[in-house]
């Protein structure tokens, strides 16, 4: 009896969780990679494709689904690796019992959208951007890698790093704009701040930099579309968001929907393989986009899902996110010849080493803590937190007459519009439901907060896609009976982000022609325009004397609104993307390069580049944004008019509050490289930085300039300095330069 009982221990011992199995004496440590090779030995080529395999929970439930049986029990069998859209601690526990019950027991991952706050809702991260205030913006992807943690989850798909230029693409809400050095600051600060002090601690998730790669280049703004580049606009523009989101630590990565140049990103060695796991040395995993190994088949680059995963797995696509490819083919590949187990190995390796980092194997449930997670939620801190960085998000874009900021002496504001009263929009398109349970301040309850003694008329107006007129003399009533109108104009939620591009991205519906209509009463007003993307409004910009970008600001944003509008807080905001005046001008952007014919100005359009129809000058430029105050600059210096390849130069300047109330300014660098081969764009952001200064204070601001800023990718895709004259511009904006001066590169 006792000979039988002995062998039966022994296979039950190498049977358990990894975490007993292959530990070794006390006094050796064993570190994770040992930890991983004994559990990959362990483990069949069935579990070892299980582990690439991702599915949906279906938001908060898991049940049996027609294309893939009871999801639970493939669980058990050791067939799923990772699950999404499950959240909660409750939801997640159950689902990591399940796993619990798989031969080896090993633990599932948890990832989710989070993409700008979990229950607190954020700005959008474009709105985000425009603060130009990494801090705050590090700081917001830490609460919500902390409330998103707390809630069982593991791992977020964000930051999307994408660089977009053309706001007819509704993902330019998810992103940091157009240009590729903020772009990349900010990538590295998301990243930071999703990640806390590292994979481990119970307020971290694995952040996801995506969408690799070139994405926001879609041609004509659809959203899924193909991308066409030159390899140096790659590694020039659209690359270095990425290298900085490794470079900052970045867990996993997530590959793109597109092809680029022909061949789909999700099956493009070139970029897995050959740049991020190869070049940049980038040691975590890479997940599809959902559904993107299958979708080779409509690109026509793979003829079903055999010839997909076999791609995909070779190109360096680790995890398959809800395509079914790698649990349906990879064993008959192995099983062909076709695709080595190695290859395989490679790939769990990289998931596997993630799960023990995340401290899964000791315990894996340890973020599935339904106690944290209602201590956790919705602290008060947080809300704070958010207010401060929706008033830092939002950009003024007029203020003739300095209507703004709003008299608190006022008898009555009409609050006119279809966004006063909404909350739902006010969270942005992929807040999807995670504040569902919460309130959010509209504008006006956040009006309501500061009015005082001054009475709020409140008429609608219209819908947001009317085209009916019915609304308007309930609208033009109220603003008669008011002192100031404040207009609530934009988009719905879901007419920005993912699949909702738009050819028109006008004001919608009959908005504007309310906003002429309250306008002839000759009442004071204000236009607040709440969007995703920048929008064109050409008759309001010229027509109406303040208007302020509100973006889409989350939980606090009537709070945050009204805190600008009554002066409360004097906004800073820039623009990270540049504001059109037509959809026949994009792509536009700052940074193009120059023609042999360049037009002066808008005038200029004999045998020049420009339009003979219209103006060629955007509507408000890169890094545009008024205060309600005003800032002098002055007395720029150069610390040498020459410097040598390992040299550095110091620019300084005197930035002055020349107004009468405190303000910050962001101090823009721009740099051109005047006679470059290849040609390089007409200004480069470089640096910034945002200054607070009080009325009449003066500060000296200090720019240091190396090679590193001067350098650029040439034709054969080397990192090069090419000796010569450099232009340095500072400014307020791209467009708004106040200092400029040369100095030359020398060998």
């Amino acid at each position: 009896m006792i000979k039988k009982i002995i062998p039966f221990l022994i296979v039950a011992i190498s049977l358990s969780a990894p975490s007993y199995s292959q530990k070794k004496a006390a006094t050796t440590p064993v570190s994770i990679d040992e930890k991983v090779n004994a559990l990959i030995a362990k483990m069949t080529l069935e579990e070892k494709i299980g582990q690439l395999n991702q599915y949906t929970g279906d938001r908060d439930a898991t049940g049996p689904i027609t294309t893939s049986g009871d999801k639970v029990d493939q669980i058990k069998q050791g067939k799923v690796g990772s699950m999404l859209n499950v959240r909660g601690a409750k939801f997640t526990r159950e689902m990591q019992q399940a796993a619990m019950q798989s031969r080896l027991k090993i633990p599932l991952l948890f990832g989710q959208d989070v993409i700008h706050g979990y229950r607190v809702t954020f700005p959008i991260p474009l709105a985000e951007a425009a603060s130009w205030d990494l801090d705050v913006i590090e700081k917001s992807a830490r609460i919500a890698g902390t409330e998103a943690a707390a809630s069982g989850i593991h791992w977020t798909f964000a930051p999307m790093v994408d660089i977009a230029r053309d706001p007819r693409w509704g993902r330019v809400m998810e992103g940091a704009g157009e240009d590729t050095y903020l772009g990349s600051l900010i990538a590295k600060a998301r990243v930071k701040g999703f990640q806390g002090k590292g994979l481990g601690n119970l307020d971290a998730v694995m952040a996801c930099a995506k969408h690799f790669a070139a994405y926001g280049a879609a041609i004509g703004g659809r959203d899924y579309n193909s991308v066409d580049m030159s390899e140096r606009t790659l590694w020039q523009v659209y690359l270095p968001p990425f290298k900085a989101a490794v470079d900052a630590g970045a867990a996993t990565f997530m590959n793109s929907f597109n092809d680029l140049n022909g061949i789909p990103a999700t099956g493009n060695s070139y970029l897995q393989r050959d740049i991020l796991k190869g070049k940049w040395g980038f040691k975590g995993f890479v997940v599809s986009d959902w559904g993107s190994i299958g979708e080779m088949i409509q690109h026509g680059y793979a003829k079903d899902n055999y010839e997909a995963a076999d791609v995909a797995i070779h190109a360096g696509s680790d995890m398959d996110m809800e395509s079914r490819s790698y649990i349906n083919n990879l064993a008959k590949l192995v099983k062909d010849g076709k695709v080595k187990e190695d290859l395989i190995d490679d790939a769990v390796r990289r998931i596997l080493y993630k799960k023990f980092e995340l401290g899964l194997f000791d315990d894996p449930y340890r973020f599935s803590d339904g106690q944290r997670e209602k201590k956790t939620l919705n602290k008060p801190e947080f809300l704070a937190a958010a207010r401060d960085v929706a008033k830092k998000s939002i950009v003024l874009l007029k203020n003739e007459n300095q209507i703004l900021p709003l008299s608190k002496d006022l008898k009555s504001i009409a609050l006119i519009g279809p966004l006063v009263k909404s909350e739902k929009d006010m969270q942005g398109f992929w807040s999807v439901d995670w504040g569902k349970e919460d309130h959010l301040v509209s504008l006006f309850e956040g009006m309501q907060q500061q009015a005082g003694k001054t009475q709020l008329l409140y008429a609608k107006g219209c819908d947001i896609s009317d085209t009916s007129k019915a609304g308007f003399a309930e609208a033009i009533k109220a603003a008669q009976q008011a002192d100031v109108v404040v207009m609530a104009m934009g988009e719905k939620y879901d007419m920005s982000g993912e699949a909702k591009s738009r050819a028109n991205i006008h004001l919608p519906g009959i908005q504007e022609e309310l906003i002429k209509a309250i306008q002839e009463t000759g009442k004071p007003v204000v236009v607040l325009l709440m969007a995703g993307r920048p929008m064109v409004f050409n008759w309001t910009a010229d027509h109406i004397p303040a208007i302020v970008y509100t973006w889409w600001l989350g939980s606090q944003a009537g709070n945050a609104i009204a805190d600008v509008l009554y002066g409360q807080y004097n906004p800073s905001g820039k623009l990270p993307m540049t504001f059109p005046r037509s959809e026949g001008q994009i792509p536009i952007y700052y940074n193009y390069l120059s023609t042999g014919r360049p037009a002066k100005d808008d005038q200029d359009t004999h045998y020049r580049s420009g339009y003979i129809d219209m103006q060629k000058s955007p509507r408000y430029a890169f890094g545009y944004g008024l205060s309600y105050t005003t800032f002098e600059y002055s007395g720029l210096k150069l610390s040498a008019a020459k410097m040598g390849l390992n040299e550095q130069i110091t620019v300084s300047f005197t930035l002055k509050n020349a107004g009468n109330v405190a303000g910050e300014e962001v101090a823009q660098l721009y740099l051109r490289d005047v006679v470059a081969r290849p040609v390089q764009p007409v200004k480069e952001l470089k640096d910034f930085q945002k200054v607070m200064l009080k009325p009449g204070e003066s500060k000296t601001i200090s720019f240091t300039i190396d090679k590193e800023k001067l350098s650029f990718y040439n034709e054969k895709i080397e990192w090069v300095t090419q000796p010569g004259e450099f232009r340095i511009m500072i400014g307020g904006s791209s467009d708004a330069i106040r200092l400029e001066d040369s100095f030359n590169l020398v060998d």
